[in-house]
């Protein structure tokens, strides 16, 4: 049976998009030597933080976005067999344009 997760307040759902594997040379990086952060793709984002005065602020991120988090960021989850991260905006590094 297939989930659908929407995400509540600031929180955003994501994608992991892996790295490829790196040489330097003739030398192997593993992917566990690997320090940068990481890339994803935004699948569902909350709708935004409620303030104290009742009002909502929207999240700066959509849906299709690509972003770039740290290595250790968020909760992994599985979903239809896939896995992908629970996170809040305020995690979010930056947003990666083409």
């Amino acid at each position: 049976m297939a989930k659908k997760i929407q995400p509540l307040t600031d929180r955003i759902l994501i994608r992991p998009i892996k790295e490829e594997d790196t040489y330097k040379g003739n030398l192997y990086i593993p992917d566990n030597a690997k320090e940068k952060p990481q890339e994803g793709e935004v699948l569902a984002v909350g709708y935004g933080v409620r303030c104290e005065n009742g009002q909502v602020f929207p999240l700066v991120l959509a849906i299709g976005d690509h972003v770039l988090f740290g290595k250790y960021s968020g909760t992994e989850i599985v979903v239809n067999e896939e896995p992908l991260l629970v996170m809040r905006e305020s995690e979010i590094l930056g947003i990666i344009y083409e």
